[in-house]
């Protein structure tokens, strides 16, 4: 029997979904502007990792009035993007496409790719809109693609998540509770499907260590890891919003290195991923919603032991690059 919270939840998001779009869009974006305020006003623990976060974009010597106005605007960005996507099922096909900026064609190059038959993996970072970017690539006639969606709690929201995902055209495969996912996105991957997958936060404890921003963090290998395993194409791309739209950004394909194991080869096209990353963060720093630990130095200690204890005990070398062949819980993405 669900508790009260797990029920508040799940009634706040169905009216979300219910409500939101029946009432006036103005409304509606200064109600959602509002409560961001709220919350950033408050500082809490989660803004307050938003801001640990944006210290290492911005740069250590940030000035604090600069920083917290910086955290506001992405707390507003946040609020956009869930706005956008209770929005999302009434959205006009023709705003869809003609509010995406993509200055370098990259989002054609994914299109034309999947149309040789190629399976294509792409990288994401939690920025910008990415279930709208995944309802364009849809809408322009790629067909559906499969991703991974962490379980939610209580269990209803999840599923109001997978249901929304899935009318969109979208396969959801559950990180954990269910078929183990990373055979499933190979077998979509051979069949010349596209796979997307986030990637900039390790959500497991056994994620990948990359450079990022100057330090070290940890992120989701299980794209890389299917690229190697599969000969899948692995594309990131970044995303932002505009004033009035969407924008997107694809990098080129990252081969993989002629050399090395397979745990070198995915750590490698990992650390490309995390640069591209970087390089996509620093010129929309608003646009990167990560209000949670992505850093080494912020990570819980007691937890990376306990991972790495867990990956010992299944018979795996504790580099941190096992994962997404033997855990199936190293593809486990999160779902907003």
């Amino acid at each position: 029997m669900p508790g009260l919270k797990d029920r508040l939840a799940d009634t706040g998001y169905g009216l979300g979904w219910s409500l939101v779009c029946k009432l006036p869009e103005a409304l509606t974006s200064r109600l959602f502007e509002f409560f961001a305020d709220v919350a950033w006003r408050r500082e809490g623990p989660r803004v307050q990792v938003l801001e640990a976060n944006l210290v290492r974009v911005l740069g250590g010597d940030v000035d604090g009035k600069v920083l917290r106005a910086a955290s506001r605007e992405v707390l507003r960005n946040y609020a956009r993007y869930w706005l956008e996507i209770f929005r999302l099922p009434v959205l006009p096909v023709d705003h869809l496409v003609e509010g995406m900026y993509d200055p370098d064609g990259g989002a054609k190059y994914i299109l034309d790719l999947n149309a040789t038959g190629r399976g294509v993996v792409i990288a994401i970072p939690h920025m910008g809109n990415w279930d709208q970017a995944g309802a364009w690539i849809i809408t322009m006639g790629a067909g559906s693609f499969t991703t991974v969606a962490e379980r939610l709690k209580p269990e209803s929201v999840y599923e109001r998540f997978v249901t929304f995902r899935e009318g969109l055209g979208m396969e959801v495969l559950p990180a954990s509770g269910g078929v183990r996912p990373f055979g499933i996105l190979a077998e979509r991957l051979r069949s010349g499907k596209i796979v997307i997958l986030p990637a900039d936060r390790d959500v497991t404890g056994s994620g990948i260590e990359v450079e990022f921003f100057g330090e070290k963090a940890k992120m989701m290998g299980g794209s890389a890891a299917l690229a190697v395993l599969t000969g899948a194409a692995l594309l990131p791309a970044v995303l932002w919003f505009t004033e009035d739209g969407w924008g997107v950004k694809v990098g080129a394909e990252i081969p993989q290195p002629a050399e090395g194991t397979r745990s070198e080869k995915i750590a490698a096209m990992m650390q490309s991923v995390a640069t591209f990353f970087e390089e996509g963060i620093r010129e929309h720093p608003y646009d990167w919603l990560m209000l949670q630990k992505v850093f080494l130095a912020d990570l819980d200690p007691e937890r990376q032991a306990r991972a790495a204890a867990k990956a010992a005990s299944n018979g795996q070398p504790d580099n941190g690059q096992h994962g997404p062949f033997t855990n199936p819980d190293a593809l486990g993405q999160e779902a907003p």
